[in-house]
């Protein structure tokens, strides 16, 4: 029953989230993974970030439109991927998600080889909601005999789409099975909703490790780490999480 810190493991502060002092607190508490948010600014280099915008002078900015330099003059403490992996270095376990594309997914490839390079194939999960990635990845993985962990991603935002729309997105991702042949994910991830409407079902049948996100509240926590729910937690809370899992709180 693994814990991993949402967001770099800022918790509730967003202002923190994916930032040095977020993952220098997430070490300390001991989580098992930190959770990194990954994209590509325009000069290529990869940097910590959730969303796909800053707010600069006011006005957001595309993180695909900034230099790293740009980006990182916000504050000292905003991370491009090689400085975090510095970081987490003997420490504690990455957590990548991949939030951009590139043709080919060759920077998602080099994204998880720097990663590795670093820190170690067993030290290396991998997720997001493309085929394409998690096939590239899986792939370069295979023919380097590598042990990386790439999941892919069950559930993501339907915001903004016609209601019929999202009602067969959903439908979809309960049996998604079609789509993990494809990519040859290793690993399943979903939100934990979804989850137990049945993709941890369906990841039980396939024999595939369960990632659950983003789970929060005491109750939920309670029940997710529990043996053989999920392999992998992931919160806001890691504190809390840690604290139920090894028997500080009562479970």
């Amino acid at each position: 029953m693994l814990v991993s810190a949402h967001r770099g493991g800022a918790g509730t502060q967003t202002d923190l989230e994916n930032t040095r002092v977020a993952l220098e607190r997430a070490v300390a508490l001991g989580v098992d993974y930190v959770e990194l948010d990954v994209r590509r600014c325009g000069d290529g280099t990869l940097v910590l970030v959730h969303d796909d915008w800053v707010l600069m002078g006011g006005h957001r900015r595309p993180i695909a439109d900034l230099t790293f330099e740009e980006f990182a003059s916000r504050a000292d403490h905003f991370l491009s991927l090689d400085e975090a992996l510095e970081i987490l270095e003997g420490r504690a376990r990455v957590h990548l998600d991949l939030k951009f594309r590139s043709r080919g997914a060759q920077d998602e490839v080099a994204a998880v080889g720097r990663a590795v390079e670093v820190l170690g194939a067993d030290d290396v999960l991998v997720t997001t909601g493309r085929v394409a990635a998690i096939r590239a990845v899986r792939e370069w993985s295979d023919a380097g005999g590598l042990a990386v962990r790439a999941g892919l991603t069950v559930g993501g935002s339907v915001a903004g789409r016609p209601l019929r729309e999202q009602l067969r997105m959903r439908r979809g991702e309960l049996s998604p099975h079609d789509r993990f042949e494809e990519s040859g994910a290793n690993a399943v991830v979903a939100n934990h909703w979804l989850a137990l409407a049945g993709v941890a079902r369906f990841a039980r049948r396939a024999g595939l490790p369960l990632v659950v996100w983003t789970v929060d509240d005491p109750v939920s926590l309670r029940w997710w780490l529990r043996p053989g729910r999920a392999w992998l937690v992931t919160t806001n809370h890691p504190d809390r999480a840690l604290a139920i899992r090894d028997g500080r709180i009562g479970a």
